[in-house]
């Protein structure tokens, strides 16, 4: 998705959350939140030069705070253990990366007790280990196989849409979401193989939150 595209779905959701807020009935400012989410993630690295893959399958689950002071947009933060990585298309090698990841994010929403919303911000996140999964190689000197991870730190972009259901001071959230990083897992200088090697991941969530006082 381009930046240019990216900043027209933005405005877009703004106007439409503008609009649908009109209708509404007036709520109770501000809502604050906190609980729990998890579930599935497809991962793989940008390499370049290319490595062939598919996605890597893994789990992701943490806890979250929302704010909201206003009738469109509020503020989420979680705090989150994932398993990220790759796993190449001819099933001979697989790694998991598992980090510790804090994502920051804008959330935009239009609706009462069920609402749309959608979350966009930055990520940052720290390696806590590495496994190789597969290793059907034989004596390989493969970059990608023989190296560890260079740079623990990683950050980058996340975001994707959702729907969420209140009750009961309640909130049940069904969460879409896709991040990107900016930093690489690989060395990246002159004399390295790689030019750049980012994580690419996708994540269903389902989550509980409850609305605290």
């Amino acid at each position: 998705m381009t930046t240019k595209l990216l900043k027209v779905l933005i405005l877009a959701l703004f106007l439409l959350s503008n609009i649908a807020s009109k209708a509404q009935k007036r709520l109770d400012f501000p809502e604050t939140y906190f609980g729990f989410q998890g579930g599935a993630s497809g991962s793989m690295l940008n390499f370049s030069p290319t490595v062939s893959q598919g996605f890597l399958l893994g789990y992701n689950g943490g806890i979250s705070f929302r704010f909201i002071a206003h009738k469109v947009a509020g503020v989420q933060a979680e705090l989150n253990y994932s398993q990220r990585g790759w796993a190449e298309s001819d099933e001979l090698y697989a790694r998991q990366l598992n980090y510790l990841e804090l994502p920051f994010m804008t959330h935009f929403y239009f609706g009462r007790n069920f609402r749309f919303h959608f979350n966009i911000g930055p990520q940052l996140s720290y390696l806590l280990s590495e496994n190789v999964l597969v290793d059907n190689t034989v004596n390989s000197e493969a970059e990608q196989h023989t190296k560890t991870v260079h740079n623990k730190f990683d950050y980058g972009f996340c975001g994707g849409p959702g729907f969420s259901f209140r009750f009961n001071r309640q909130v049940i959230i069904l969460d879409i979401r896709a991040a990107y990083s900016v930093s690489d897992v690989f060395s990246n200088a002159k004399r390295d193989y790689f030019d750049y090697s980012n994580n690419m991941n996708v994540k269903v969530n389902l989550g509980w939150q409850f609305r605290l006082k």
